[in-house]
């Protein structure tokens, strides 16, 4: 009983020079395609040098891990409980961000035990994929933020409707005895429709007696860093 419960604790197989060379340069060159990939769906928008940077290093250090490991269990429990302890902090900018984590560890896993078709074949299906689609974006959506005198209330909301035919939303309304403050939510193409009138909404609202300001704002769900 003893041995075999030692033959399962030891490791099965040896791997030479060459073949723990072939798991971390394969590895090398799919990282660069992770790179790569993310170079392309992230530029212009929240683009991160540094992420991107740490997807290259973590498929290759994925695949150095699994190729020490190997069929060794007592290794693989003693790296699960290093594992384990460790806790990760950092803000997701964009939700794509963690499929591209996914893959890098994918990747490096399946090159770390030698299985580089997979690793091949996988890496290419998702690159075309986020090729195509990666590069979808957000309407971001558009704050209008009005404050001028209570007593134009009701004429500074008619602006608004006319200005923007019932395609502003409004989100918020403050009120003291003298102003009144509004927020209008829209869409960007709505937004960059009125601009294009003879007279856009920040012109019509300053024509209204003693208005204090209008300012506009960009929103969207991602966190900036």
């Amino acid at each position: 009983m003893k041995e075999i419960i030692y033959s399962m604790l030891e490791q099965s197989g040896t791997l030479t020079t060459e073949e723990m060379a072939l798991h971390i340069l394969v590895s090398v060159a799919l990282g660069g395609c992770i790179y790569l990939s993310y170079y392309i769906t992230h530029a212009g928008t929240v683009y991160s040098k540094k992420f991107n940077v740490s997807l290259f290093t973590l498929t290759v250090l994925t695949a150095t891990v699994m190729t020490v490991i190997g069929n060794n269990i007592a290794l693989s429990l003693g790296m699960v409980g290093a594992l384990s302890i460790v806790r990760f902090r950092t803000a997701i900018k964009d939700s794509r961000d963690t499929t591209y984590i996914f893959w890098t560890i994918i990747v490096g896993i399946c090159c770390g035990v030698g299985d580089f078709t997979v690793a091949v074949m996988g890496s290419s299906v998702v690159f075309l994929i986020l090729l195509a689609l990666g590069r979808v974006r957000n309407d971001n959506r558009m704050l209008l933020v009005i404050r001028g005198p209570r007593s134009e209330e009701q004429q500074i909301e008619a602006v608004i409707f006319q200005g923007f035919g019932g395609r502003a939303s409004q989100r918020v309304k403050n009120t003291t005895q003298t102003s009144v403050e509004l927020i209008y939510e829209m869409t960007r193409k709505a937004y960059l429709e009125n601009q294009k009138q003879e007279k856009t909404i920040t012109e019509a609202l300053y024509e209204i007696e003693k208005m204090e300001y209008v300012n506009i704002v960009t929103q969207n769900d991602e966190i900036s860093g």
